[in-house]
């Protein structure tokens, strides 16, 4: 399991989080497409690399679903909810925003529904908390899919959940219901939480990225930022309704396939580009960076009388200011709480370790048998 993670995918970390920040802290009125594709490539990196872990402990001789599952569960807390609750807390001290009203949904991983039954941002201090939400509930019920439902019938099921959430999606513009609950509601962003598991499950099997996809996908994404730069037009228009789903499509195949070829291993420039150390040290931050980075904004706005660069609005200052602070802060939590709270996921491994053989215990042909007499003990000599 220790070999698992690639070192590349937390590159890929980095730049969907660098695309949040760009977002929240520079891009005019504190939107853009841009933080919205860092979010998608979290979610494929995420059902990816869960459902890598769980076949591969599956795949394990010493594998049973009911230490395996209680594992998962422990190590998911363990990594998620020491810095998340510690912010709530921070959130609930300070009310910040007046956000106390709103803290039981959050705590209960219920923000995307908070936001949706309010079709409303506020508190925006929060609001980000609405995808962490959507993939604590992915991690419900995911595990105990890939699991417990029998091999063969999990690569099927990942289709369905694409499908599933691509119907979801072309049903909204027969509402002509434009309310947050359309990108809000879990069946949003399963597309790309089950894009990522589906390529798990290929790779399980020795099989890849479908090599039509590997040559569209430039295409696709050419598409796509040709789409998202196009005029939408008027509320309510003829192009309003494909511009959405075609934003919210089309880059399912390019991110799918950049996750690929970086969990394979880029080689060349592109290679040694994806493993500088300061971009594996901010994906390896990620978490926090994405966590604190509105609170940190909030603080940062209050200090405005104190600070020479304008952070009061969104542009190069606020990048610059908020967006080091939060590296800071992001940085303290995984050195000071967050890596030395990692380090007990030892305690929880996905499979069971082998027992060790006590001197009482003699071996037969490899195997130890209790109680047994020691009558062989052979040592393997070569391959055969």
């Amino acid at each position: 399991m220790a070999g698992a993670r690639n070192i590349q995918l937390d590159t890929l970390r980095a730049v969907a989080v660098t695309l949040v920040l760009y977002a929240h802290f520079h891009a005019p009125n504190g939107t853009s497409f841009l933080g919205h594709l860092g979010v998608r490539l979290f979610f494929v990196l995420s059902g990816f690399l869960i459902t890598r872990l769980l076949l591969e402990a599956r795949d394990a001789t010493e594998y049973e679903a009911g230490p395996a599952l209680r594992s998962f569960y422990a190590r998911r807390v363990i990594r998620i909810f020491p810095p998340y609750f510690a912010v709530l807390g921070l959130i609930w001290f300070t009310d910040l925003e007046q956000s106390r009203s709103s803290l039981a949904w959050h705590a209960l991983y219920l923000s995307n529904f908070w936001y949706a039954q309010r079709n409303d941002w506020t508190p925006w201090l929060l609001c980000h908390f609405w995808s962490l939400s959507i993939e604590e509930q992915f991690y419900l019920a995911w595990p105990l899919i890939v699991l417990l439902a029998p091999r063969r019938h999990i690569e099927a099921i990942a289709i369905g959940v694409i499908c599933f959430s691509l119907a979801y999606r072309f049903y909204w513009p027969l509402t002509t219901d434009a309310a947050l609950a359309r990108d809000m509601l879990p069946p949003a962003s399963m597309d790309a939480l089950g894009c990522g598991a589906l390529l798990a499950v290929r790779r399980a099997k020795g099989a890849d990225v479908p090599r039509l996809m590997r040559l569209c996908w430039p295409a696709l994404a050419v598409v796509f930022l040709l789409v998202v730069w196009s005029d939408p037009g008027p509320a309510n228009s003829a192009w309003e309704w494909p511009r959405w789903v075609l934003v919210q499509v089309l880059p399912l195949v390019p991110l799918v396939a950049i996750v690929a070829a970086c969990s394979n291993g880029l080689g060349g420039a592109l290679g040694r580009l994806a493993e500088l150390p300061p971009l594996l040290s901010l994906g390896r931050i990620s978490y926090g960076v994405y966590l604190y980075h509105p609170i940190l904004l909030a603080y940062v706005v209050k200090a405005q009388p104190w600070i020479p660069l304008n952070v009061s609005e969104q542009g190069p200052g606020r990048f610059l200011v908020a967006g080091a602070a939060t590296l800071i802060v992001a940085s303290l939590s995984w050195a000071l709480f967050e890596k030395p709270l990692n380090s007990l996921k030892r305690y929880f491994p996905y499979v069971a370790r082998p027992r060790a053989r006590t001197p009482s215990e003699p071996r037969r042909f490899g195997v130890t048998y209790p109680g047994a007499k020691a009558t062989l003990d052979l040592q393997p000599t070569d391959r055969s």
